[in-house]
């Protein structure tokens, strides 16, 4: 039955692909028409049966019009053929640099007796597929086989499967994916894949970036053919690319099949925890000139972290037990350094490299540098606003309790929310800074994945939702308790991630030198437009968050609280350590419905109340950036 239903599937495809070159066929029989009426005129004419004034006048006509048609029709086909397809934010993995994950790949393909890809490349995303790059500006002279024009398509691989996925998981999962480098060498399919690349890049032309005003004026007319083309062949690619999944499918069957149900069960679960680290995590961070340089590592964490509140683990004591999928590295500390830097570029638009305003953050120091830096940076924003609208100023300096008389008496929320979007509008535009609390970095220009998805930050969907995964540094032995195996709601423990030391930086397995070592390389992020995580924040949104923030900056001074990490919710307040920095206090997520009572119905008695029960006194003054 898997053979019958493969077959039926590469035949559906192959019958599709051929749909689409009779469609690319019939265009240039079109683009052809005129010129061989033209012929037709001219060789009688040549015969002395059609002339004639009338005659004549037709044959100049139609020839004028042929040829006319015939070089729109080859300026058309240059840019299809020519225009350079989009290309997935990738990092690329050298053999030389995982040779078991290499291995592995070329052993699956072995057992599906399909060709093996010609490179293996990483992406900051919870998906894996086949990337055609024989594009003639996408391949790479003298890097091996993938540099050829016929060369196999490349495997791209999400990198949170690496630090969640177990080997045998991460095989299963590639299995279908591997598979499909079966229907892809077919010719009709690879021909009606480039053709519908071409056309897709065609289309995208005028649009791009740095293309002269002669070029786009140019491109307008070839972009609206190319648009035309591709809405004819839209269903027939659609279909095509089904059977093809249909077809590697079925023959992936025959490879770890119930392994592959059991990890898709993580493929779900891995997707949750992916988007909400970057959401309520890694985007704080990026806000504040920070990039977290481990999300992968962080990954393990913040689904050790659902797994405990959600009840799903069951037996994930047992997966520890077994390989994890990023031990297939020889260097899993700086891919994942290069994938977390890739991320923020992507999500955030932040930097090509590190630098005085873009610095890395391991997780160790993330309260710090960025929970307890974002906290003071927005309370003293709160407070330049307020002395530009004339608040009352204490003689101690900048209070809590200005804050909370300045909204119990004057009622101009909206004023001081819409002085607070132009305080970050010009801090945002001030040369040789970071990018500030709520916008975007500075970036070295747009991007975006080819294959992005847009994490929400409501409710965690749950397990078994499709795609996207995740798998731990490797580690010795295998199973030791992931990075932030601590209480919810406290800064990360000194227990180390998987692969990572007790400063949550993953040790090199080659001797150090004199220089670091560099990073794998990056592809893909030159002309792609910024896909950011989240829409701006209102200008409600942003008064509750520094209000929010001033509250917890008093907390931490007068009451001894810390800032802390949570792995599901970002930045949180410990209260009831024993003192500031301490890790051991208790999370306390209910002041947010007293600080909207402050701001949208001047009421303070409920934000007094609670200072009171943590023991803050907001006629302090507090420390500001």
């Amino acid at each position: 039955m898997g053979a019958m239903g493969e077959e039926r599937g590469a035949q559906a495809a192959r019958a599709r692909a051929r749909a689409v070159l009779r469609v690319r066929g019939r265009a240039w029989a079109v683009a052809l028409l005129p010129a061989a009426v033209a012929v037709v005129l001219l060789a009688g004419g040549a015969a002395g049966r059609l002339a004639g004034p009338a005659w004549d006048a037709a044959r100049w006509a139609v020839s004028g019009a042929a040829a006319v048609v015939l070089l729109g029709a080859a300026a058309v086909g240059a840019v299809v053929a020519r225009a350079r397809p989009a290309l997935t934010p990738t990092v690329e993995i050298a053999e030389s640099s995982a040779p078991d994950l290499y291995g592995m790949v070329r052993d699956l393909a072995a057992r599906l007796t399909v060709p093996a890809p010609s490179a293996i490349a990483l992406t900051p995303d919870c998906d894996s597929w086949l990337e055609d790059r024989t594009h003639r500006a996408h391949r790479l002279p003298g890097r091996g086989p993938h540099a050829a024009p016929d060369a196999a398509p490349v495997l791209v691989i999400g990198s949170p499967f690496l630090w969640w996925m177990r080997v045998g998981e991460l095989r299963a999962v590639l299995a279908p994916v591997v598979a499909g480098t079966g229907p892809s060498a077919h010719p009709d399919i690879a021909a009606a894949r480039r053709f519908v690349r071409g056309l897709d890049a065609a289309v995208a032309l005028p649009g791009r970036p740095g293309l002269g005003a002669v070029r786009r004026l140019g491109a307008r007319p070839v972009a609206a053919v190319a648009r035309t083309l591709l809405r004819a062949v839209g269903e027939h690619a659609a279909e095509m690319e089904r059977g093809v999944a249909a077809a590697a499918s079925e023959r992936a069957r025959a490879v770890d099949y119930g392994l592959r149900i059991v990890a898709q069960e993580q493929v779900g679960l891995a997707y949750a925890g992916w988007d909400r680290l970057l959401t309520r995590v890694a985007l704080p961070a990026w806000r504040m000139g920070r990039w977290p340089s481990r999300l992968d590592a962080g990954v393990v964490s913040a689904l050790t972290e659902l797994s405990r509140r959600d009840r799903l683990a069951e037996g994930f004591a047992s997966r520890l037990g077994e390989r994890p999928a990023c031990d297939l590295l020889e260097e899993p500390g700086l891919v994942d350094e290069a994938t977390s830097l890739l991320a923020a570029r992507i999500f955030h638009g932040g930097p090509a490299e590190p630098g005085p305003g873009w610095a890395p953050v391991d997780w160790q120091r993330y309260p710090e540098e960025v929970v307890d830096r974002k906290w003071r940076t927005e309370a003293a924003r709160l407070h330049r606003v307020l002395d530009r609208l004339g608040a009352r100023t204490g003689p101690q300096g900048p209070t809590l309790t200005r804050v909370l008389e300045h909204f119990s008496t004057a009622e101009d929320g909206e004023r001081v929310a819409a002085a607070l979007v132009a305080e970050l509008s010009r801090e945002e535009r001030a040369p040789g800074r970071a990018a500030p609390d709520g916008a975007p970095g500075s970036g070295t220009g747009p991007l975006v994945p080819t294959a992005a998805f847009e994490p929400a930050a409501g409710p965690l969907p749950p397990a078994g939702t499709p795609p996207h995964g995740s798998a731990p540094h490797g580690s010795a032995p295998y199973g030791s308790a992931p990075y932030g195996s601590a209480p919810s709601g406290s800064a990360p423990s000194s227990a180390a991630a998987p692969g990572t030391d007790s400063s949550g930086t993953a040790p090199s397995r080659t001797p150090p030198s004199g220089a670091a070592p560099a990073g794998p390389p990056v592809r893909g992020v030159d002309d792609l437009p910024l896909l950011p995580l989240q829409p701006p924040r209102s200008g409600r949104e942003l008064l509750a968050d520094h209000v929010l923030a001033a509250v917890c900056c008093a907390a931490v001074d007068t009451a001894g609280a810390a800032p802390g990490l949570d792995w599901l919710d970002g930045p949180v307040l410990l209260v009831g350590g024993d003192g500031a920095g301490d890790a051991g206090g208790r999370r306390r997520a209910d002041v947010g419905p007293p600080v909207l009572a402050l701001i949208e119905d001047a009421d303070p008695e409920p934000l007094r109340d609670w200072l009171t029960s943590v023991g803050a006194r907001p006629e302090k003054p507090v420390r500001l950036v």
